[in-house]
């Protein structure tokens, strides 16, 4: 007769201080506890400081007049404009030049790149020397070089250097004619953003064509002919609802067309070249990390060098190469604050600068400031990280 099991001894529970998982949560909230704690001092003697100094703190200020101009502005804009109005003609400027920054960057930083891998002596030497030269100087000093000597000692506007009696260079800025449109033209756009949207959806049906059959049409000759062509048919079809005022020389100055700032021309072109050379760099190194092997079969399917490049080698190492992209992205869009050194009127020159000067609010102008460029960084990171996971190898 088999005796019955004997009931394991019940598990007697130890004391909360002898259980590791309970003494962490326990220092964790103790950890929390501290810095909410030192947290609430700080803010309780800066609002104390601020009292008795006499300064008030919230977001009123924003209502006021701002009371000085801006050198070059997106929205209408004037001395009696608000410090609301500077916060977003800063926020403004500091957009156009990290978005024209971030693309002319990355057009030479791709030609560098591939220029650097050439088998021609020269052409790889020249990128060479341009890398080391550039990315090994402070970016300030070559803000510095291109505003004071190159474009501070250009002509006066009577001495200009001119284009085809269109475009102008001189030390006020470059002069290009400004488009004048009429009743029409909108159709034309839409013709446009349609003939693109086409391209986009024409792109996508030859791939899958693409997968199913093996054949591909020239869908980028193709979605170009498309995207030119409408919109020019469309031009003529509305009776050329579009003119040109080209700028001219009156007085002292140019009038009329479009004027960029030196303080402009000479940040966008710092940007561009001191980040291009460090993306030059990236794109060499992802083209190195496709094995060789894919190149060779290209070239025993008979594949062109440029087609080999473009169709085999490019996209295996854009998914090397979009990662340390997306940091020089973000690098270029903060290394944009420097323009106060100029005075081109970024959001750190006209807001986090006169505006704080004047009204003194510096934890809101500050804490605004930091703010924008937070989200402007993480927006990139977003769209960066999702790119790259479009990128991404596909296993089947």
């Amino acid at each position: 007769m088999t005796q019955p099991a004997s009931r394991p001894p019940a598990t007697v529970k130890p004391p909360f201080w002898r259980d590791p998982a309970k003494r962490a949560l326990i220092f964790q909230l103790l950890m929390l506890a501290g810095v909410f704690g030192v947290l609430a001092i700080i803010v309780s003697n800066t609002l104390t400081n601020l009292e008795s100094r006499g300064i008030t703190t919230g977001f009123a200020f924003l209502d006021n007049t701002a009371g000085f101009g801006i050198l070059q502005s997106l929205i209408d804009y004037s001395e009696q404009s608000t410090y609301g109005d500077t916060f977003i003609v800063g926020l403004l400027n500091t957009l156009l030049i990290s978005a024209l920054g971030v693309i002319a960057a990355t057009v030479i930083g791709f030609i560098m790149g591939v220029a650097r891998l050439s088998p021609n002596w020269l052409i790889s030497r020249l990128a060479a020397v341009y890398i080391e030269v550039f990315r090994n100087i402070p970016l300030l000093l070559q803000i510095f070089f291109w505003y004071f000597a190159v474009l501070r000692t250009l002509p006066s506007p009577r001495g200009s250097l001119s284009l085809g009696e269109a475009f102008f260079l001189n030390v006020r800025g470059l002069f290009v004619p400004a488009p004048i449109t009429s009743s029409g033209f909108s159709a034309v756009i839409a013709v446009l953003v349609l003939a693109v949207v086409a391209s986009g959806i024409f792109s996508y049906w030859n791939r899958q064509r693409q997968a199913r059959t093996g054949q591909r049409l020239p869908a980028v000759w193709i979605s170009l002919a498309l995207i030119i062509v409408a919109p020019l048919l469309a031009y003529f079809a509305m009776g050329m609802p579009l003119s040109w005022e080209l700028p001219e020389l009156k007085g002292f100055n140019f009038r009329g067309g479009i004027t960029v700032v030196p303080e402009f021309l000479a940040l966008w072109v710092a940007l561009s070249v001191y980040t291009a050379a460090f993306i030059a760099e990236i794109v060499r190194s992802g083209i190195e990390a496709v094995p060789h092997g894919q190149t060779e079969a290209s070239r025993a399917l008979s594949l062109s060098g440029g087609m080999t490049l473009r169709l085999v080698v490019v996209p295996q190492a854009l998914r090397v190469i979009i990662p340390p992209l997306t940091s020089q992205y973000l690098n270029l869009i903060k290394n944009s604050s420097l323009a106060t050194a100029i005075g081109y009127p970024d959001l750190v020159s006209v807001f986090a600068g006169t505006t704080l000067n004047q009204t003194g609010q510096a934890i809101e102008v500050i804490a605004m400031t930091m703010l924008v460029y937070l989200t402007i960084s993480l927006l990139v990171s977003m769209f960066m990280n999702w790119f790259n996971a479009r990128m991404a190898l596909v296993e089947r």
